[in-house]
């Protein structure tokens, strides 16, 4: 499904406009963005979803071409966890 069609999606099931439905979507990803980047709280929906910053430490890799050892200098990542109805869901029950 991508985007245009969770839209749609979103738009039948709450039974407004595509446009309403998308604006909610584009302003639920900003804030989440938001959230995620200042870093010092989480995400939750409850049994869906949590959305979280972690720190990725500094570490020593190796070039794929010529096998020297390279740093990468530490960093942030998101972390997204799927609550206990998505996963549910995902088993088809």
């Amino acid at each position: 499904m991508n985007r245009s069609e969770l839209v749609a999606a979103l738009a039948d099931r709450a039974e407004v406009t595509r446009k309403d439905a998308d604006a909610v979507l584009a302003a639920f990803a900003e804030v989440v963005g938001e959230i995620v980047a200042k870093g010092d709280e989480k995400v939750t929906i409850p049994g869906f979803l949590t959305f979280e910053r972690t720190h990725r430490a500094a570490r020593t890799a190796r070039n794929p071409q010529t096998g020297d050892p390279i740093q990468i200098p530490a960093g942030y990542s998101v972390k997204v966890s799927a609550g206990s109805k998505l996963k549910e869901a995902a088993k088809g029950k």
